[in-house]
């Protein structure tokens, strides 16, 4: 009997996802196929279809666009664009090299304000310009920023790009995030299928020229396609169609942080157009029932976690023969192989010093764990198993799996994505990096538990740590407690204290629109982040509004948390944030300008001694909270 012709796998990040660095998916992916002897590939196609857009071959395409645009219809990027398109064919090329650290030099032509073209984008640096006339960034880079200044510039000079291509190409692009509204929560595959049925922009045809090229060069026998968020999915779905037509015997399959929320209930048979398989939740176990199913090894029925639609019927048919998922200590060591790391853009958007690492910076992903340990918060999908399988490994193979990566990119930055990273591991794993005398630096997303003492925070500091992220969500202890969130104001207070004290930079995650928020809760909780700021606590920030999904304790249990949740319509296809109605009444968009607003201004310090009722349209309440309710909490510490 003749053994199965072996298989090449490419997995594929789709657009759009971070710019700096690869998102993590296909480097796991790939690392765990090779560690099991199967020939992995992969590409991002994110950051190929912005570079060949915004090069010196990509933007005639753009500006011929542009000229179709009736005049009376341009809006002033366009008519800015169009004004100066020569300066940007001459400063393209330089100014992408200069955001991929490879001409570090052209900073100085940069900051002369006489180098790039300047569209609307450069407005906003009008708000720092002082009363004397001075150099609007001076308070942000002081005389010597030469690099982060001139990243600056050019971050707008991408921004006034970007928004060309959408004014003039494609409304639905952004950086990060692409045609989204065709794929969140969207009940009916409809909008997407019919999207995918428009004629072609420029856009669609160079992800289609950049997808047969990657097929060509690497002939796969299947390929993966990751889809972390719903602003991935249409070009995912783009690419997908792109490869049917052209290479008809591929395999195609679907996975990622996307499915495993918003596709657990599929049933839409045109979703297998264009992919012959969908699967949920970690894509190990899954894969390798899939790699043995198009061997002929196993048979359809034998499939893990997979979606696929019967030939006979055309139904969509769920597969899942139980097997044990691949425990975490064995996913193995994730692979940037393949990836070109000297090509993602350093951007730097936010002038905020903690803000900036989600856009600045090439960071080794890694996870320390796989789920929470905690999976208790309300608003949580705590009932899927990103997030309630919670397993972890040792100390030293974590270190193992860094020293690897070191040895592989030449890079030491990492970037932990666990959802809340566990505090005995972050420990053992700070004593090991030390044990190994190993120079990494490192950030990433925990709970503000009281484990985090100044001692522990200190420990951090030392292995390499310089900032970490955590939920503060409504900085309510009524709204903490109904979200079983584990924390107290004045504990997150004491935690993110012991932290800056360390030197490490504090980012808050914050919320709004919580079941049975008033909007004295609002106020209060804009108050106990203001003192939070003042008082040096946390340097960051970000207010989002709350989105109860199907997944979690309130989309589950709505009498608990005082709501009653709307019908949803028939769903085929994607299936995740439902709405409610709460008692209160409260117009959470109109108190999330003000929100908004206030944390932009405190992240650049400003107005932490202005009464907070400043920063809301119309009449609030007077806050409930004491001026010095934070600084009483510290001193209390001590």
């Amino acid at each position: 009997m003749s053994l199965a012709k072996p298989l090449r796998v490419l997995s594929v990040i789709p657009p759009m996802t971070q710019l700096n660095t690869p998102y993590p998916s296909t480097a796991y992916l790939t690392g765990f196929l090779r560690s099991r002897g199967v020939d992995a590939v992969q590409e991002d196609l994110a950051l190929a279809l912005v570079l060949a857009l915004f090069s010196r071959e990509g933007l005639p395409g753009i500006h011929a666009c542009v000229q179709v645009v009736p005049e009376a219809k341009r809006t002033k990027a366009l008519r800015s664009f169009d004004a100066q398109f020569e300066r940007y064919l001459s400063t393209m090329a330089p100014t992408i090299a200069f955001l991929q650290g490879r001409d570090a030099t052209l900073a100085h032509r940069i900051n002369t304000r006489h180098f790039l073209p300047e569209g609307p984008r450069f407005a906003s640096l009008d708000v720092y310009i002082d009363e004397d006339g001075g150099d609007p960034l001076a308070w942000a880079f002081g005389a010597l920023g030469l690099q982060d200044r001139a990243r600056h510039l050019a971050t707008l000079y991408l921004n006034d790009l970007a928004d060309v291509l959408r004014d003039a190409v494609d409304p639905r692009f952004e950086f990060v995030r692409y045609a989204e509204s065709l794929a969140q929560s969207q009940a009916t595959f409809e909008p997407l299928h019919q999207a995918l049925q428009a004629p072609l922009n420029l856009v669609d045809t160079t992800l289609q020229r950049l997808t047969l090229a990657a097929i060509e060069r690497h002939e796969p026998d299947v390929v993966l396609i990751s889809v972390p968020f719903p602003g991935a999915v249409y070009a995912a779905f783009r690419m997908a169609q792109t490869i049917k037509a052209a290479r008809p015997g591929i395999k195609l399959a679907l996975g990622g942080g996307f499915v495993n929320t918003e596709l657990r209930e599929l049933s839409e048979p045109r979703v297998f157009d264009y992919f012959d398989f969908v699967t949920l939740d970690a894509g190990e176990r899954p894969l390798l029932a899939l790699l043995d199913h198009i061997q002929g090894q196993r048979s359809a029925q034998r499939l893990s976690r997979t979606f696929v639609r019967d030939l006979e019927s055309g139904q969509v048919r769920y597969m899942n023969m139980a097997e044990p998922d691949v425990p975490f200590a064995e996913v193995g060591t994730p692979t940037w192989d393949g990836l070109a790391l000297d090509r993602y853009l350093s951007l730097l958007d936010m002038l905020n010093p903690m803000n900036r690492l989600w856009s600045d910076g090439r960071w080794n992903k890694l996870t320390i764990a796989h789920g929470c340990y905690w999976k208790k918060c309300s608003f949580c999908d705590v009932s899927l198993d990103y997030i309630s399988r919670y397993e972890t490994t040792t100390a030293e193979m974590l270190v193992d799996r860094i020293e690897a990566i070191v040895q592989e990119t030449g890079q030491t930055g990492f970037h932990f994505v666990d959802e809340a990273a566990p505090p005995k591991m972050l420990k053992a794993l700070a004593h090991e990096l030390i044990k190994r005398q190993l120079s990494i630096s490192w950030w990433g997303n925990i709970r503000f538990e009281k484990s985090f003492s100044p001692e522990l925070c200190q420990l951090l500091a030392d292995s390499g740590c310089i900032a970490i992220s955590g939920g503060l969500e409504v900085a309510s202890d009524r709204l903490l407690t109904l979200m079983k969130k584990g924390v107290s104001v004045e504990q997150v207070a004491r935690v993110t204290q012991g932290f800056t004290d360390a030197g490490i930079l504090v980012h808050a995650y914050l919320m709004y629109g919580f079941p049975t928020q008033t909007v004295q809760d609002t106020v209060d909780a804009l108050e106990y982040v203001r003192q939070l700021f003042a008082n040096g606590c946390i340097q960051s920030g970000f207010f989002h509004r709350f989105a109860c999904t199907v997944h979690s304790p309130v989309g589950q249990n709505p009498q608990e948390y005082g709501v009653k949740l709307q019908a949803l319509p028939p769903t085929t296809f994607a299936k995740n944030d439902i709405a409610f109605i709460d008692p209160t009444g409260v117009d959470h968009d109109v108190l999330g300008v003000g929100l908004k607003k206030a944390i932009y201004n405190f992240m650049h310090g400003i107005g932490l001694e202005e009464d907070v009722r400043t920063w809301f349209k119309g009449k609030v309440p007077r806050t409930t909270v004491a001026p010095h309710r934070i600084e009483r909490a510290l001193a209390n510490q001590k």
